[in-house]
This record gives C-alpha cells, structure tokens and sequence, in this order.
C-alpha cells in the first residue's frame, strides 16, 4: 500500500474538519458514509495517526487531525492552483482575458489569482503566457495580451502599472554550505565575489539582483549557473551546486523544513514590487479589471477564497478556465 494519502481523503478530512460531521462531508463529495468512513481510516493507518474522534453527537477532529487537516489545506491549495495554471496554458480555445506573466508570478501567485477569478466567473476563459519579466512589456505592446505580471525594480516606461505584491530576494543555501553555519552576516562584497546559481538576464531576479549590487557599489554576481525559473534555481542549491539570490515566494517552505538556509546579507537592499500592467493609458475594464481587483483581495500571505474548504472545487469540479497559447517560459 502506498504511504502517500490520496487527495480525496485530504479533502474529506479538511471537510469533516469544517462540518463536524461525516455524513455531511461525504454528501459534498459525493461519497456514501460507509466509504467515506472507509477512506479515513484508511488515511488514519497510513499516516499512524487518529485523526477523527466519532461520537454520537457527530464527528470532530483530534488535535492531531487538526494539524493534518491545516497541512491538508496547503497541498490542497497547491493542487488547484497546478490544475489552474495548466488548464490555462493547454487550452487552445481564444480567450476572453490574455495574460502574461513573469515565471515567479507565474509560478507561485498566478495560480490562486486565476482560481478566484474562475470561481467568481466560471464561464470566463482565460489565456496565460509565461515567460520572463523583460518580455512581457513586447507582449502588451504587440496587443498579445491585455494584462501583464512583473517582477522588475521599474515599471516598463509608457506602460500604465499598479503594485500587486511585495518580494524580497534571500540568499540561500543548502544545510551543509559554510555559509549556512555563518554567525555574521554575510558582506555585500563576498556576495558578488562568490560564484552563484542564477535566474538568466532578463528575468526579474536577476535584474533586481544586479541593480541592488550596482547600488550597493558592488561588482556584477559571478554566474555558476544560469536556470529559466526559480524551482530550477531552488532545486540546484538543495543539491549543494551553490549558493543563490530567490524570492522568498519560492522557498517559504524549504526554509520552514530546513531543507535551504537563508543567509543574512548587509549593506543591500533586495526588496521588490511586483506590478501589473497594462497597455491602455484607459482605465481597466471588463475581465482584466475584475482580475487586478482579485490581486488586491488576495495578496502573498493570504488565503485565497476558493482554497479554503478548499476542498470540494478545482481538482473535484475539472477546470473551466481556458487558454489561448502554450507557455514561452525560458
């Protein structure tokens, strides 16, 4: 038997959770009780754990299904957002809202973005295009999209933009790297002068990077290696090959588990902006308004509105969000 718990027990747990009752979450999944009951304890035997206390009254969770049940949530919230983000870029359906994104905002933020928006307008379709922040200004231009995401210290000239998130970069490094056991903060000259694992020009890591150096009087970071997105880059340092500069958006976890180690850096300032634009000096309107005000409501940190009871859309349901081109990420 796999150790792996199947996601519609997951799902079942989280809704017991917010139900207090079995039979109930079963119905919303469509599950007879005796096999939702089945299904958790199933779950209950692979993870070693009690997790659902049953009484006449109902059923509630032990302290230990609560725990699970919040973790749940997470790999839940991920899992849709992944079934989001690949039906907007599969589909080859014209869309009625084009959007580009920058490969972090794509990766990490789009994907509850475009799960709200759906959830809010499930006849929309919708199209993204990924590829790298200094492209997708060419994009707005050439009217191939009709909203963009970027992760650039400026907003590119000509082009209208609001602020949608905040980022910073951190420096990191796997457990075992020297620089993970550094009482001191690490100066900004070593920074530069170390060879790094880096996002390519033209990203919006990378010119946030450089131009932080560049401020800071340092010289240009010395490439060990040059990856297309940040799970790239974060998946080099969990190897050892070296250190690197990511947005905090991508390693929130590993740093939690301990699988990467931030180091501290003085003397440099790698906050960023993350913007939306546009190419119409108009206000925004229709499909892409109804966006950017999802943006405002669901900012880093936040829980999205679809995710929560997370639980019975997206993977359940099947997409409805559709796309109009492939990915250009490179």
């Amino acid at each position: 038997m796999s150790p792996l718990p199947d996601l519609e027990s997951l799902r079942l747990l989280v809704l017991v959770g917010g139900e207090g009752s079995l039979s109930r979450a079963a119905a919303q999944l469509g599950l007879a009780q005796p096999s939702a009951s089945k299904r958790l304890s199933t779950l209950e035997r692979r993870l070693g754990l009690v997790l659902v206390e049953r009484t006449r009254r109902g059923s509630r969770l032990t302290d230990a299904g609560q725990a699970v049940a919040g973790w749940a949530q997470q790999v839940l919230r991920d899992v849709d957002g992944l079934l989001t983000g690949a039906e907007a870029l599969r589909t080859k359906r014209d869309a009625e809202l084009r959007v580009a994104a920058s490969m972090t905002v794509a990766e990490y933020l789009i994907p509850g973005w475009l799960g709200e928006l759906r959830r809010l307008r499930p006849e929309l379709y919708v199209g993204l295009q990924v590829t790298n922040s200094e492209h997708v200004p060419e994009l707005l231009r050439g009217g191939a999209a009709d909203l963009g995401f970027i992760e650039s210290p400026q907003a590119p000239a000509g082009l209208p933009a609001r602020r949608v998130a905040r980022d910073r970069l951190l420096v990191v490094v796997a457990p075992g790297h020297p620089w993970a056991r550094r009482r001191r903060p690490l100066g900004v000259a070593e920074l530069a002068a170390a060879p790094l694992v880096l996002r390519e020009r033209g990203s919006g890591t990378r010119e946030t990077l450089d131009r932080a150096l560049r401020r800071a009087g340092a010289a240009e970071p010395r490439p060990l290696l040059e990856l297309g997105s940040a799970t790239a880059v974060r998946n080099a340092v969990m190897a050892g090959t070296g250190p690197a500069v990511i947005s905090e958006l991508a390693v929130r976890t590993d740093l939690a588990d301990r699988r990467l180690v931030a180091v501290e850096v003085e003397g440099i300032d790698l906050h960023r902006v993350l913007r939306a634009v546009w190419a119409s000096e108009r206000p925004l309107a229709g499909p892409a308004a109804e966006l950017l005000a999802v943006t405002r409501r669901h900012r880093p940190g936040t829980a999205t509105t679809g995710a929560t009871t997370g639980a019975t859309t997206g993977a359940t349901t099947g997409a409805t969000t559709g796309a109009t081109t492939g990915a250009t990420a490179r």
